[in-house]
């Protein structure tokens, strides 16, 4: 079926109960809503030659429009493809040409988005005109394996990835948010402060199956004395966030000795959590909080750790556990197996494998990519982890060598091609440093070029015209070599322990 029809069941249920708000203030109802998707669907089809299976692009950050140009995606029976506005032109550029979209949707300036794909801006005259279409009767009928969101991870290749997600991976992770997650009512409030085209924006399904209230806080992101207002005035706020994002709310609920109120629930993951971080936002915030471990892969779908077991201090390993990322969601299998594929012992490491309704159709356009990440049906997942007797999995390492920055997933390789580009760089080799703010920043150990001596400042800008800010490093190690093995290999976990030294 198509995803829309969740909204459609909604209006006709609900019609005059707040759907979009802007902040406090309503800016659509569930029936509203729904004429709105189903008139951009229309114009989609009619004006745009949008059809079943063709990709659109949505280039924006956080508003309410996002909620309704998804939802006239689906009603057109095409395929998402939310990008992270924060990714540099050229990063944009690149996954609207390789995703093959026939039109990008953005925010206010995508001037320096370099495509010949025709954009339209969400505030501007020519969106307004799609709202105003005339709708379509009902969203395009779609089987269950019919692609809906192309979401765009980066690889190791230093190039991104598109994650195939069809109707039925959707549906699996949504139905999974029930039982293992959280409950979700009409009264409560979905708070979009982390990123729309990340897994903010998955979570908009429970919320419209039950008819629940979307909230874009007026700054469009996170914003801590923001988001505890809107606690008082909208109430029942449910969000997702990253640990450096639950860490930036409790240290301003403290200073102002807020207790949480008219916070339901804060779904946290992306990045490492630490036992004492999480003791303490339970301490400040109450029992509020629930973990969950999943990757774009199978999103947001591989385990979960309760609100109960985050609070629970009765258990004698109460502390191991809350350390863990809890036990497998309902509609996987979750297991951590050796180089062969073979189950290992309990508490031994290995690289965590997950087979379930919620995982990805495979890499789009990508056969060799596919054939090396799904295997057998398992999803491989690239992430070391070890897990106990009970079903409890604790996260050892990132065999990939991701850098979680803020929530956001860097990839090492990426930021060294782009500094191997420099003229007076020969060799790099980039890692994560602990940071108390961002859970991680990113560290590049640079060698020079013979008879160069690489400057700090134009290596920055160098990246800043490369790749988006966020990426870029935070500081530049100038070394005479890099630590390799006797295969050449350079060894990051050396490097690492340069930093911690």
């Amino acid at each position: 079926m198509n995803l829309a029809e969740w909204l459609v069941r909604t209006a006709r249920r609900t019609p005059d109960a707040p759907a979009l708000l802007h902040g406090s203030q309503v800016v659509a109802t569930y029936a509203e809503f729904a004429e709105r998707a189903a008139s951009i669907g229309a114009a989609l089809r009619i004006c745009h030659g949008v059809g079943r299976g063709d990709r659109v692009a949505l280039t924006m950050g956080n508003c309410t429009a996002y909620l309704e140009a998804l939802y006239g995606i689906w009603f057109a029976g095409a395929v998402a493809v939310p990008i992270n506005y924060k990714l540099h032109p050229r990063e944009m550029a690149f996954i609207i040409a390789d995703s093959g979209a026939r039109l990008v949707l953005t925010g206010d300036d995508a001037d320096g988005i370099d495509c010949d794909v025709p954009k339209i801006a969400v505030s501007g005259p020519r969106f307004e005109k799609m709202r105003r279409h005339e709708a379509m009767a009902e969203p395009a009928p779609l089987p269950s394996d019919a692609l809906a969101w192309l979401f765009y991870t980066s690889g190791t290749t230093g190039r991104p990835k598109g994650v195939m997600l069809t109707v039925a991976n959707l549906q699996a992770m949504t139905f999974s948010y029930f039982v293992d997650v959280d409950e979700v009512f009409a009264r409560d409030a979905a708070l979009y402060a982390a990123p729309m085209s990340h897994g903010a924006g998955l979570y908009n399904f429970m919320h419209v199956l039950r008819g629940s209230r979307h909230v874009v806080p007026l700054s469009g992101g996170f914003d801590t004395a923001e988001i505890l207002g809107l606690a008082g005035t909208v109430g029942n706020l449910s969000m997702f966030a990253a640990p450096t994002m639950v860490r930036r709310l409790v240290s301003h609920a403290k200073a102002i000795g807020h207790d949480g109120a008219g916070i339901r629930t804060i779904v946290y993951g992306g990045g490492p959590m630490y036992v004492a971080d999480i003791e303490e936002a339970v301490d400040t915030l109450g029992a509020r909080f629930v973990q969950i471990y999943g990757q774009g892969e199978t999103p947001m779908t591989i385990t979960a750790l309760s609100r109960d077991e985050i609070v629970d201090r009765s258990h004698p390993r109460w502390r191991e556990r809350l350390g863990s990322v809890g036990r497998a969601q309902s509609v996987v299998e979750v297991r951590v197996a050796d180089e062969a594929g073979r189950t290992v012992a309990a508490g031994e490491s290995g690289e965590i494998l997950v087979r379930g309704p919620s995982v990805m159709a495979g890499y789009w356009r990508n056969e060799e990519a596919t054939a090396e990440s799904l295997r057998d049906g398992w999803l491989w997942t690239g992430d070391v982890g070890a897990m106990d007797a009970d079903g409890y999995l604790t996260l050892m390492d990132r065999s990939k060598d991701v850098i979680i920055s803020g929530g956001t997933n860097i990839y090492p390789r990426e930021v060294e091609e782009v500094l191997l580009r420099h003229p007076s760089v020969a060799e790099v080799s980039v890692v994560g440093r602990p940071s108390a703010e961002w859970g991680e920043d990113v560290v590049a150990f640079v060698v020079a070029a013979e008879g160069a001596t690489p400057d700090e400042a134009d290596l920055d800008a160098h990246c800043r015209d490369e790749i988006a800010r966020f990426k870029r490093p935070k500081a530049y190690v100038l070394v005479p070599e890099l630590p390799k093995n006797n295969y050449g290999k350079v060894l990051k976990t050396e490097l690492r322990k340069q930093l911690e030294s």
